[in-house]
């Protein structure tokens, strides 16, 4: 039994593979849904049409959080399997819902098949790569699942000028998930193995508690939908490698304050397609530069057999500023405006991005190797690696 990523490469690349329709399945809605709220139902209200966002990230981060500490009890791969089956109602519901709340209420279950499908890609990459490369296989993994959101959030916007939106959606939605079931059953191995050879160089772990975690044309629309993920996917690849060198917090910081940098561009180009484009792009860059690196400065400091329950937690707290985020920029939308909505996000991302430069970072090695870099409160430290 080893870890790494030769070691594991076929499995991995099946992982990895895996991911990009975990994402694909969530890329069909991003650029759609909001037409058919708008056209098949009529919902006017910006944070009403933005419910099903509000749905699927409450849901998806309570799973988060279960699935994390389920992993180890139940087994990865099964998770993962119950999260593909979660996904195949929801193009049902979606192609015979009667109204709006009931596409709600199937964002419930697609939330819920993120948390589990998503959260177990990024757990059992992590068991098989180990810590010396957990960077770079996170950037894998994330630059797969966003791919899948970039190319199923252009193609769904360029269809949907030919084709009904739900009928994109629903259509698409039923292959992926049935493609990810069949994958997920039958080729996919359970890697509780790879934790319990590696647990046993850490000795006696300890408990990790909650808390330790700290108008355009439709095919215009779905380019500018799909180009920010694009990007994010693309790059995290490379920057998910550099932070295994540079360390996490130099992209942290980095990262936030270019997300607010292009959220500020979107403002300012006043929804013109060429400043919306760069824009993306910097939302792009900008993410792909926070994420793997914060998925992988929360595993370095983890204990193999919590890994699964601490990333969990991570990715419980992150989802739950995905339903806070979703929610307030509905309702400042309905209140000032749109682009009153984007400079608050933007003025947020910005102020993040200095508190995590200003904040102290240590650094410590696993006992198999790799560089961890995460925040304490206690003073300064040695600079990161």
């Amino acid at each position: 039994m080893r870890v790494g990523l030769r070691a594991n490469a076929t499995q991995f690349s099946l992982l990895v593979g895996l991911n990009l329709l975990v994402g694909a399945i969530v890329g069909l809605e991003r650029s759609v849904l909001p037409l058919v709220g708008k056209d098949d139902f009529h919902v006017r209200s910006s944070a009403a049409v933005l419910a099903f966002v509000v749905a699927f990230g409450a849901a998806k981060s309570l799973t988060n959080l279960v699935a994390g500490a389920l992993a180890d009890r139940a087994g990865r791969k099964r998770l993962l399997v119950l999260g593909w089956l979660l996904a195949l109602p929801v193009p049902v519901l979606i192609a015979l819902a009667p109204n709006w709340w009931v596409i709600v209420a199937a964002n419930l279950l697609l939330g819920a098949n993120q948390g589990l499908a998503w959260s177990m890609t990024v757990v059992m990459k992590i068991d098989l790569a180990g810590p010396a490369r957990r960077g770079l296989a996170l950037g894998l993994n994330e630059s797969a699942g966003y791919l899948g959101v970039a190319l199923t959030a252009f193609a769904s916007g360029a269809l949907v000028g030919t084709i009904a939106p739900r009928t994109v959606v629903w259509t698409g939605a039923l292959a992926i998930a049935l493609a990810g079931l069949v994958v997920s059953t039958i080729f996919v191995r359970d890697t509780g193995e790879h934790v319990t050879h590696e647990q046993q160089r850490h000795g006696v772990r300890e408990a990790v508690p909650l808390g330790a975690a700290h108008g355009r044309s439709s095919a215009q629309i779905g380019a500018v939908a799909a180009v920010y993920p694009g990007v994010w996917g693309f790059l995290q690849v490379a920057t998910g490698w550099v932070s295994d060198h540079a360390g996490r917090k130099p992209l942290i910081a980095l990262g936030m304050l270019v997300q607010a940098a292009g959220l500020a561009m979107l403002v300012g180009g006043g929804g013109a397609f060429a400043p919306s484009l760069a824009a993306a792009t910097l939302l792009g860059v900008g993410t792909a530069l926070v994420y793997p690196t914060l998925i992988a400065a929360v595993s370095d400091v983890a204990q193999p057999r919590d890994r699964a329950s601490l990333v969990g937690v991570y990715r419980f707290w992150r989802d739950a500023g995905f339903v806070a985020g979703a929610l307030l920029a509905g309702l400042t939308a309905d209140a000032f405006g749109p682009e009153e909505a984007i400079a608050t996000v933007a003025a947020l991302t910005a102020l993040s991005g200095f508190v995590v430069a200003a904040t102290p970072w240590r650094t410590s090695s696993a006992p198999m190797g790799g560089i961890a870099a995460f925040p304490l409160a206690d003073g300064p430290q040695p600079p990161t690696l």
